[in-house]
């Protein structure tokens, strides 16, 4: 069989003259479009493109609580848990300090000497810098690790922002003392988030 007669579809006509190949109008560009509906009502809405779907984007999170917990012939351990919007909660393995320093915080309980976050809030205040945010970022075998931007003061005029490197824990007390948001990135949320069973 020739190799034109193999190619051909079952449902044509041998004896048929081949039709030509339909050629697709091209679609007028953003410009064209601009130009042409400009004036209508939430065109430019239309023409805007969803963001790119971004493991790496920052949802906040809020602290549901800090909790202990003993499990059947385990020693006890204390933890922190997070919780999205979309109802998607992360537990953090904490030390004891850390928990107590939090708890403190989540209820405003001010202690009669600073503990050692109340003394980096005060050294931070005095330097003139202030807690922006608090990112965690990442998760490496069941460790968590976050970000701490500062912005500090460089001159009368200018400001510099500052990323530092921290354990959740404690940029969570942290963030906490200065009421700065808290973040979590899509791709921790995704390895570490449970969420929530509403059935």
């Amino acid at each position: 069989m020739r190799d034109e007669e193999r190619r051909r579809r079952y449902d044509e006509d041998p004896d048929e003259e081949p039709e030509e190949p339909f050629e697709e109008e091209e679609e007028p560009s953003v410009e064209e479009l601009r130009r042409l509906l400009g004036d209508v009502p939430g065109f430019e809405d239309e023409l805007e493109e969803s963001a790119p779907y971004d493991r790496g984007r920052e949802l906040e999170v809020r602290i549901t609580g800090v909790y202990e917990r003993q499990e059947p012939g385990q020693p006890r351990y204390t933890l922190v848990e997070l919780r999205d919007n979309y109802g998607r909660r992360v537990p953090i393995l904490i030390g004891q300090f850390e928990a107590y320093s939090i708890a403190l915080a989540l209820h405003g309980t001010v202690p009669q000497r600073p503990l050692t976050h109340d003394l980096m809030r005060n050294i931070l205040d005095r330097l003139g810098a202030r807690v922006e945010r608090v990112v965690i970022d990442d998760l490496w075998r069941e460790t968590f690790y976050a970000k701490i931007f500062l912005t500090v003061r460089k001159n009368l005029e200018d400001e510099q922002e500052i990323e530092i490197d921290a354990r959740p824990s404690d940029a969570i007390a942290i963030a906490l003392r200065f009421n700065a948001p808290i973040y979590m990135t899509e791709a921790v949320l995704e390895a570490a988030g449970v969420s929530e069973d509403y059935s």
